[in-house]
């Protein structure tokens, strides 16, 4: 790893080959947005892979974004790249169809010969591993406010080409915390929790807002695609199995968690082909997977992918953990939502889905008016059990009617 100036990594990123060369970007709050900068400035023509780009990512004429995960950076730019693919077999792309010419990363600062991709290990690695198979370039931003995980993401200081240093705090998600009703959702999720219970949680305050009422529960484990402060204040309380270290790919929290994250051997960072696996995620006895959905139909089809028909996110690892959930002894696939749509005044479970269904079959349906669990039941059990015990009474009448149109209704 040589620390170099902005002219010269402009001069070795114009040096791509092919007229519109394709850079893959350490994404969510990790992103090199110096390196990505000078990208910018230097090529015309370009495509970017990233994952979750947040606000500030650029948008113009010649940049293209692949994205198998929509962020807020990129959901207004008409000629972003949505690819609609389980997260835990993005990282097969980059050596078939998607090879990278250039990965451009984030990284702590050097430590015994390596340095660590800190909170954003996910599927980096395979990007790395491809393009220096391919003879291409790693280019760092090296960062002493990002946090030394271990586990996959610590690279050998050979493994980089050039660097530039930077010392930026790290930006992070806005802290709304959670409302009166997800508070609620939370705590009749924390019901399907037991002591020993292994946790997922998706992105979002319902998943935090049942963490929250986990607090009396003792020896959790944590193998999550990502974790935030609802998993450090459980580590803090005593929840946590001290036997079992917490894994998780990329972390999305604030200054404090990625403090304790920092070369905490409680904490082992591993790429997304490993956490997103379904056969790994079915080994963990007791597996609770908490996911939330926009949108979810009386045949159990959720929707957490697009808003008015746009796309807003992607799978990400929501179909990974509900199939390796069902699969674990005792596990549970749990989807929690609003039942109401507040801003619109419009129900979340809706006769039949309009857009592209994200996720299906679920064991629970959770919302802040109580729980329908669905596993085993047969479709008609499903419908009913959805409106009466998880959709909004507002709703459940015009509900009634359009399961009885679907054909999906019996009277008992």
């Amino acid at each position: 790893m040589e620390f170099v100036s902005e002219a010269i990594i402009a001069q070795r990123l114009e040096a791509l080959p092919g007229v519109e060369p394709r850079v893959a970007v350490s994404g969510n709050f990790a992103t090199p947005h110096e390196l990505v900068r000078i990208l910018v400035a230097t090529l015309e023509r370009c495509r970017l892979f990233v994952l979750n780009p947040q606000a500030g990512w650029p948008i113009r004429e010649g940049l293209v974004t692949e994205t198998p995960f929509v962020g807020p950076g990129v959901r207004n730019d008409p000629t972003m790249d949505y690819l609609p693919m389980r997260l835990s077999l993005v990282p097969r792309l980059f050596a078939l169809n998607r090879p990278p010419d250039a990965v451009l990363i984030q990284t702590s600062a050097p430590k015994g010969g390596k340095v660590s991709l800190g909170i954003e290990v996910n599927i980096m690695p395979a990007a790395i591993e491809e393009v220096r198979r391919r003879g291409g370039l790693v280019i760092a931003e090296v960062n002493p406010h990002m946090p030394y995980t271990r586990g996959d993401g610590e690279l050998s200081v050979d493994a980089i080409d050039f660097a530039l240093e930077n010392d930026k705090a790290l930006p992070g998600p806005v802290d709304r915390g959670p409302d009166e009703v997800a508070l609620r959702i939370g705590a009749n999720v924390a019901t399907l929790a037991h002591d020993g219970s292994t946790l997922q949680m998706g992105i979002g305050a319902l998943p935090d807002a049942a963490l929250s009422h986990m607090h009396g529960l003792r020896d959790l484990g944590i193998w999550s695609e990502m974790i935030s402060d609802g998993v450090l204040a459980l580590e803090r309380i005593g929840a946590l199995d001290r036997s079992r270290t917490v894994t998780s790919t990329f972390l999305f929290g604030s200054t404090e968690l990625y403090e304790w994250a920092h070369d905490n051997p409680r904490l082992v960072m591993r790429r997304t082909e490993t956490v997103n696996d379904p056969a790994r995620i079915a080994e963990h006895p007791l597996m609770l997977a908490i996911n939330t959905a926009i949108q979810i139909d009386l045949y159990a089809q959720a929707n957490a992918s697009y808003v008015r028909g746009t796309i807003y996110s992607g799978y990400g690892g929501q179909p990974d953990f509900v199939g390796g959930a069902l699969h674990s002894a005792q596990g549970q696939s749990v989807l929690a939502l609003h039942s109401w749509h507040e801003k619109t005044a419009t129900s979340s479970i809706l006769p039949l889905l309009e857009v592209p269904a994200t996720s299906f079959q679920h064991s629970v349906v959770v919302t802040e008016n109580g729980i329908a669990p669905l596993f085993g039941r047969s479709q008609h059990a499903q419908a009913r059990l959805l409106i009466e015990k998880a959709a909004h009474p507002k709703s459940r009448d015009s509900l009634t009617a359009a399961a009885k149109e679907l054909g999906l209704w019996r009277e008992e």
